[in-house]
């Protein structure tokens, strides 16, 4: 029994005594600080030369170092004899700081969860003390979690510290942080590692550590833990300790790789299958998401020549076939509607519908009308059809040119943009003769207005403007019931008048009324012309004004024969509108006030 329990004691000291890797080879120097040459060369020079600041502030991604420099950098201020701005590693402050031992000189703080005013004065209470070393130094991480309260109190304590204290901010996030703190600090960002510096780092630590790793198994290893890193070294790390736990890497198909095949191959079917087995793996649907939009960004800079040196060269290959079967606007469309998904995903009751009917849209885009996908499926056609064929539509006959039809859609829909661009740049017509209304007198002196010769009528089909007969018909059994009903409360107070060689003309109460019909003018002219099969100018008048007064049409100019005014053709306006129902019934004319019973 004493030799069992013997036995059971060491396999408890065994398993305490055990650290994981990154603690285990967290660096004790600035040179072995992998990555950031700028900022431990920074901070080795100011040690040598004793031009150490009061306040620093570390940021950078997760895992590349910044506690560790802070931590380096206590060191060094205390050692009884640092080497060349280098701890020297032996004497007692250094190996207490090795060994994590609790010292009066170097203070660590999580702000994230001592985060109030209260923790913040309690800490500021300790920094006038003495202290054993030479040097206090205070590291506060993940300062951006400070609250408002806690960043003032810090405030005038890190402006005008005592000389023998040094602050180190640590932070992921700088952008949360008060300016007036950045300010009053020292700045040094902490960048991604690269694959090639990791590969060796990892390839040392498991020679190193003697994980017993056969050489195909290392290889496999690296790969594997260098792409669950994504440039962070403890990420990294930690990935290596999972495959030192299970002896080997564990094959096992990516959901986005699944997720990404049928996306390339507008599989819809497929793609529902892979956001299922992703589902059941352990990935919810808003990590999905957002793993499937990296991916997708390091195919765009791929396809584009950008690809991100910190992605691992397995990634990199991966990103570019990925890039090359959907092409720029694919992968585009793809990163706008996948964004657009994560957004809705708060706001509805299922998450998982919200990214399965993107995905289906990404993967049928004759399904979808939006101008993005059309102009996808145009660089589709364009690039001979590569990354699969739209299974929605059922295939194609074999002898139609990729080429020419994505040049015959391309001129049509060109075609398209062309016709309505100008229609919206046809000039409008103008009244031949006028009596000009003291607001368009007004306009004239004050604007300058230039002056423009009458367009060409524009005829609907048929060669003529419709009659009056015919257009009050139209207008009443047709036209105006299918108008939004903003538009219709607009219209409905007016009436049409017999109309000239230019355009039927709509007669209003008053300038007002004038005004707000003019606004949606060209929503009525496109329902004539679906009514008539053929534009049909219209001419906005005010009621009572001869033929040609002045209606209100798009880009109307004045003559230049207008060179005198004569004060008795000047209509008087309208009474001023002096309450708030007076305003609102002129502002929307044909609008009818009931009173109250």
């Amino acid at each position: 029994m004493v030799t069992g329990a013997t036995g059971a004691a060491d396999s408890i000291r065994t398993m305490a005594a055990y650290q994981s890797l990154y603690r285990r080879y967290r660096p004790q120097r600035f040179d072995e600080v992998l990555g950031q040459d700028h900022v431990t060369k920074a901070l080795r020079n100011a040690v040598r030369e004793g031009r150490v600041g009061h306040a620093y502030l570390f940021s950078g991604p997760r895992g590349t170092g910044k506690t560790s420099t802070a931590r380096i950098l206590a060191k060094v201020l205390n050692c009884d004899a640092p080497v060349d701005g280098e701890p020297c590693g032996k004497c007692e402050n250094c190996v207490a700081v090795a060994e994590g031992r609790i010292t009066d000189w170097l203070l660590e703080q999580d702000a994230a969860s001592k985060s109030k005013v209260d923790d913040m004065r309690d800490l500021i209470e300790r920094v006038p003390l003495g202290t054993s070393g030479k040097r206090r130094v205070i590291i506060l991480d993940e300062v951006h979690m400070l609250s408002q309260g806690a960043e003032n109190a810090l405030l005038k304590t890190l402006e005008e510290p005592p000389e023998h204290v040094v602050f180190v901010l640590a932070t992921t996030d700088p952008q949360k942080v008060r300016p007036t703190i950045r300010s009053r600090t020292q700045h040094f960002e902490f960048r991604l590692l690269s694959p090639d510096v990791l590969a060796d780092h990892v390839r040392h630590i498991i020679a190193d550590a003697g994980l017993g790793l056969d050489a195909e198994a290392v290889d496999r290893a690296v790969d594997h833990v260098i792409r669950s890193g994504a440039g962070s070294a403890r990420d990294t790390l930690s990935a290596l300790d999972q495959v030192a736990a299970l002896g080997e890497v564990f094959d096992q198909a990516e959901p986005v790789d699944a997720v990404l095949d049928a996306l390339c191959d507008r599989d819809a079917g497929g793609v529902l299958v892979a956001v299922a087995d992703a589902l059941a793996a352990g990935r919810d649907p808003r990590t999905l998401g957002e793993d499937l939009i990296a991916t997708l960004r390091d195919a765009f800079l791929a396809v584009m020549g950008a690809a991100d040196e910190h992605v691992a060269p397995a990634q990199r290959a991966r990103a570019a076939r990925v890039g090359e079967r959907l092409g720029p606007a694919g992968l585009t469309r793809a990163l706008d509607v996948l964004g657009e998904s994560l957004i809705e995903l708060a706001r509805k009751p299922d998450p998982r519908i919200v990214v399965e009917v993107a995905l289906v849209r990404l993967t049928q885009p004759s399904a979808d009308r939006t101008l993005d996908a059309i102009l996808e499926r145009l660089d589709r056609l364009e690039r001979g059809g590569d990354g699969g064929g739209d299974r929605s539509s059922g295939g194609g006959s074999a002898d139609v040119n990729p080429s020419g039809a994505a040049a015959a859609a391309r001129a049509a829909l060109s075609n398209r943009r062309s016709g309505d661009a100008a229609r919206a740049s046809e000039p409008p017509t103008t009244p031949a003769d006028g009596m000009l209304t003291l607001g368009a007198v007004v306009r004239q002196q004050e604007g300058g207005a230039g002056v423009a010769e009458p367009a060409p009528p524009v005829e609907a089909a048929g060669g003529r403007i419709p009659n009056l007969d015919e257009i009050t018909n139209a207008w009443t059994d047709a036209v105006l019931s299918g108008l939004p009903k903003s538009i219709r409360s607009r219209w409905r107070g007016g009436r049409w008048i017999e109309p000239d060689s230019r355009a039927v003309r709509f007669a209003v109460s008053n300038e007002w009324h004038q005004k707000a019909c003019d606004e949606s003018r060209c929503e009525v002219e496109e329902a004539l012309r679906a009514h008539f099969g053929g534009r049909v100018p219209v001419a906005i008048v005010v009621e009572g004004e001869p033929a040609g007064g002045t209606p209100a049409v798009s880009g109307a100019v004045l003559p230049d024969e207008v060179d005198h005014i004569d004060a008795t053709e000047l209509r008087d306006a309208d009474d001023a509108a002096v309450t708030g129902v007076d305003l609102v019934v002129r502002t929307f004319g044909g609008g009818e006030l009931i009173d109250e019973p």
